[in-house]
């Protein structure tokens, strides 16, 4: 079955008989926009499906929608709102096989990766619906006599979310059931290079929405048009965009909002280094070095990019690598035995075609891959290629399949190589040295928001929270206290005595 019949097939028992749409205002109604734009397969080349284009007054009724919906919701006991989100992962439980499936042919993951995705959204859910019953103040020491002192949190308001193409589900429900069960409703801006992938989901959350007087919490709003996402970073009705993209796009998504006074929650450009040390065990860095590097065709912004080896295992783990990439199947994602599917779309060849060529200009040598296959679609080889950390084609992410090889002498220059980028993601040291491993996740080790220790830099769990520091834009998402992003705190003082005592001992008598 070709990938068009499939993805109509898809579509159908999902019970999602129109895709034509540009925007959903949450309440099972949809707008269609005044033109449309193709949602490409990227393993084919050819399109899936036709899009709408949200206009500005389609804009507009969206952000109408969530604003009605937050006053509505935010009166709603958290708990109950967790019962919404509760429902919704119930239904992605059991429509999990078809919507991993569209994951893979709308951005080209292989369908264990899809059907991860959607597995990341369920348990994202699960932990909302925990957290609705969690959602704690503080009770501080008063220095007045006769005084209460306490913190509570209240929620924010419409939240702004914009997800990029890598990972089309997950992120947006990272933050919109963390958002929905603090009280907040969710503007969804998806990446239109998925756009089919977050039409279904709205149709899912739309009908369980009816049931819980959550009409409006989740809304939608699609374009493949820059101005869309600069639209709603100026919006001043929502106080918090969370964004995900690259350092470029989210630098200036910052300085809109922050220029409005609003907050932003920012998940940009990573380049993430794994280093192995002289005790490290290879039979274990190994297969986690090249899921890293090559999962997601190199596509997550947790991929692993440079790869630092002490010079006594450099030559030995290389070849290894270097026959292990030998081994990779690439083709259909959907193919069972494929493990590394396309690239988004031709401009993802080209960048990875410019990051190789810089490379080699600079005297890199390619071990391994270096090319595009040709085969319909956007399909690369995975490459390993000897590398100086220096160089500007390494300090800049490339959405590809690049690793990176580079040596070192002593574990100080390891760190001095691991942190010598802009980005601040991720990263993983393996070693069986325990003052390595320590010294690595101490303050002087890794600057990096995620350290891992005999761990790829790869396949975070949504119990910690998610995020980067430097260029990567300081944003956490998903698991520990990220919830507070979603909320305003309020800090509150009571007087249950008969006397007005001041802070700070201050007398102010009046006679």
């Amino acid at each position: 079955m070709s990938h068009e019949a499939l993805a109509e097939a898809v579509l159908s028992r999902l019970n999602l008989n129109e895709v034509n749409l540009a925007a959903a205002t949450g309440d099972g109604r949809w707008l269609r926009g005044s033109a449309s734009f193709v949602d490409e397969d990227p393993a084919s080349a050819k399109p899936l499906a036709r899009i709408g284009r949200g206009t500005a007054h389609d804009y507009e009724a969206v952000v109408a929608a969530a604003e009605h919906a937050f006053k509505r919701w935010r009166e709603i006991p958290a708990p109950q709102r967790g019962l919404f989100v509760r429902d919704v992962c119930e239904e992605l439980r059991r429509q999990k096989d078809d919507l991993g499936t569209l994951v893979s042919l709308d951005v080209g993951k292989i369908k264990a990766e899809g059907d991860g995705e959607i597995q990341e959204m369920i348990d994202i859910a699960d932990f909302a619906v925990g957290l609705s019953r969690q959602l704690y103040g503080l009770t501080l020491a008063s220095e007045r006599p006769q005084h209460r002192l306490m913190e509570q949190w209240h929620p924010l308001g419409p939240v702004g979310v914009v997800t990029a193409f890598n990972f089309p589900a997950a992120v947006w429900a990272w933050n919109a059931f963390i958002a929905a069960v603090c009280g907040d409703a969710v503007i969804w801006k998806p990446s239109p290079k998925a756009a089919l992938t977050a039409i279904a989901l709205q149709h899912i959350v739309d009908r369980i929405a009816a049931r819980h007087n959550a009409e409006g919490v989740f809304t939608l709003f699609i374009s493949d048009e820059a101005a869309a996402g600069a639209r709603l970073a100026a919006d001043p009705r929502v106080p918090l965009v969370s964004f995900t993209g690259s350092s470029s796009a989210g630098r200036q998504v910052s300085q809109t909002v922050a220029g409005r006074f609003g907050r932003c929650l920012l998940e940009c450009s990573g380049n993430n280094a794994v280093i192995v040390d002289e005790t490290a065990d290879l039979d274990l860095a190994l297969p986690a070095i090249v899921f890293g590097a090559v999962g997601t065709a190199g596509q997550r912004c947790t991929t692993t990019r440079r790869l630092i080896v002490h010079e006594s295992r450099f030559e030995v783990l290389a070849e290894r690598l270097a026959g292990a990439y030998k081994q990779i199947r690439i083709g259909d994602p959907l193919d069972p035995a494929t493990l590394v599917g396309p690239l988004i779309d031709q401009r993802a060849v080209e960048a990875f075609n410019t990051a190789v060529a810089e490379t080699r200009a600079l005297g890199g040598q390619v071990l391994t891959g270096g090319m595009r296959i040709p085969h319909a679609g956007h399909f690369v080889a995975p490459t390993l290629m000897r590398a100086d950390n220096a160089w500007p084609s390494v300090q800049r992410e490339t959405f590809a399949p690049i690793l990176y090889l580079m040596r070192y002498r002593d574990f100080d220059e390891a760190l001095a190589l691991n942190n010598a980028v802009r980005q601040g993601l991720s990263s993983s040291l393996f070693t069986l040295d325990m003052r390595h491993a320590e010294r690595f996740l101490s303050a002087v080790g890794s600057d990096c928001g995620i350290a891992n220790v005999n761990v790829g830099t790869s396949g975070a769990e949504i119990g910690g929270a998610f995020g980067g520091e430097k260029e990567t834009g300081g944003g956490r998402e998903a698991g520990s206290d990220a919830w507070k992003n979603y909320m305003r705190r309020q800090t509150n003082t009571v007087n249950w005595g008969t006397g007005l005592p001041l802070a700070q001992g201050i007398r102010f008598g009046l006679h």
